[in-house]
C-alpha cells in the first residue's frame, strides 16, 4: 500500500479514525471524505507529510462522491446513521458510492454493512442495510462487505452508554436480557478494512461477518460492565411488553431506545455459524476483558485510583 490513495467515506467517525490509523501504518495515503472535511482534520497529525488529504463530499451529492474517488486505488464506505434518512444513506448513498468506484476503476471497494442486514428484516436498519448491500453488489460486484457486531472500543457508544448508566443509577432496568451479541473490537475490524483494501484480489466479492471471542446476553453484559467498575446496582428485568412500551415512547432513561433498535433486538446480533470472520483475514479476536477494563475504570467511584483506595481502605 506504499504510497497508494485510499478514499474514506465517514473516516471522521468511531471507526473511520481506527480504519485510518490502520491504513497509515500500511503506508497508505488517506483520503477523507465528509460533508464538512473539518471534522477529521484531527487526524492530519496520525500520518506522515502529505499522507493525509481532504475533501469535501456527500454520499448523497454523485457529483462530490466522484470527485472524491478519482485517482484513489480503494475506497471504504464507512457512512451509516440510526436517524432520520436512513435508507437514503444506506441505500442511495452506498449505490453512488460503489458506482463511482466502479467507473474510477478502483481496484478495491469495501462496504461496512452490518450483522442483521437483511430484506426481510422488521428493522428499518436491517432492511436498509442489506438494500445497501444489494445496491454495492449490482454497481460494484468484487466488492467486500464487512458485517460487524456490536463495534466496542474507547471512545464507543455502546460499553461508555452502560457503564454511565450503571454508574449513576442504583437500579438498572434490562430490556431484553435474553438477546446475544458478540461485541467485536473496534481496532480488529479496521485490521479487517486494511486488509480488505491491501488484497483486493483475495478478498473482492467476500461477504464476511465480524464478531469478537465473547458472546454474551444483555443481561450477562450488563452485569460484566457492573463488575468491571466495581459498582453493584439491582438489576431489573423488564418483561417484554414493558420493553416495547418503552421504545414505543422513544427513550429508556439513560439509555434511548427506538422503535427500530427494539426490532433489532429481537434476533441475536452474532456471527453466523457458517459466516467468514476476522479469520479469513488473519485478524485475531480480541476480547473486551483484555482491553475495556483501561477505559472503564473512569466509571469507579475513585476512577484510576480504585485499587489503590480499595487497599487502603483492606489495611485499616
Amino acid at each position: 500500500m506504499e504510497g497508494r490513495l485510499v478514499t474514506l467515506f465517514g473516516g471522521a467517525g468511531f471507526l473511520g479514525r481506527y480504519a485510518a490509523q490502520a491504513l497509515l501504518r500500511a503506508g497508505a495515503r488517506v483520503r477523507f471524505a465528509e460533508r464538512d472535511p473539518r471534522r477529521a482534520f484531527f487526524l492530519k497529525p496520525l500520518g506522515g507529510l502529505g499522507q493525509t488529504q481532504f475533501v469535501a463530499a456527500d454520499i448523497l451529492r454523485a457529483d462530490t462522491v466522484r470527485r472524491a474517488v478519482e485517482g484513489a486505488h480503494g475506497v471504504v464506505n464507512l457512512v451509516g446513521t440510526f436517524g432520520a434518512g436512513m435508507e437514503r444513506v444506506h441505500v442511495d448513498g452506498a449505490r453512488a458510492v460503489a458506482e463511482a468506484a466502479a467507473g474510477a476503476g478502483v481496484e478495491a471497494l469495501v462496504h461496512v454493512s452490518a450483522i442483521g442486514a437483511d430484506s426481510s428484516s422488521p428493522s428499518r436498519y436491517g432492511k436498509s442495510k442489506a438494500g445497501g448491500e444489494a445496491a454495492v453488489h449490482a454497481a460494484f460486484p468484487g466488492a467486500t462487505i464487512l458485517r460487524p457486531s456490536v463495534v466496542f472500543g474507547q471512545e464507543d457508544q455502546f460499553l461508555n452508554r452502560f457503564a454511565q448508566l450503571i454508574a449513576r443509577t442504583p437500579v438498572v432496568p434490562v430490556v431484553r436480557g435474553g438477546a446475544r451479541f458478540q461485541p467485536v473490537f473496534v481496532a480488529d475490524v479496521a485490521d479487517a478494512i486494511r486488509f480488505a483494501v491491501t488484497e483486493p484480489g483475495r478478498y473482492a466479492g467476500l461477504t464476511a461477518e465480524l464478531g469478537g471471542p465473547d458472546v454474551l446476553t444483555m443481561g450477562a453484559l450488563l452485569r460484566w460492565i457492573a463488575a468491571t467498575i466495581h459498582r453493584r446496582p439491582a438489576f431489573l428485568n423488564l418483561p417484554d411488553a414493558a420493553g416495547a412500551l418503552i421504545a414505543r415512547a422513544g427513550a429508556l432513561p439513560g439509555a434511548p431506545l427506538t422503535w427500530d433498535q427494539w426490532l433489532m433486538l429481537q434476533q441475536d446480533n452474532v456471527v453466523g455459524s457458517e459466516a467468514a470472520g476476522l479469520a479469513a483475514f488473519g485478524v485475531p479476536a480480541t476480547p473486551m476483558a483484555g482491553v475495556a477494563p483501561a477505559w472503564l475504570v473512569r466509571y469507579r467511584r475513585q476512577g484510576r485510583f480504585s485499587e489503590r483506595a480499595i487497599e487502603l481502605a483492606s489495611t485499616r
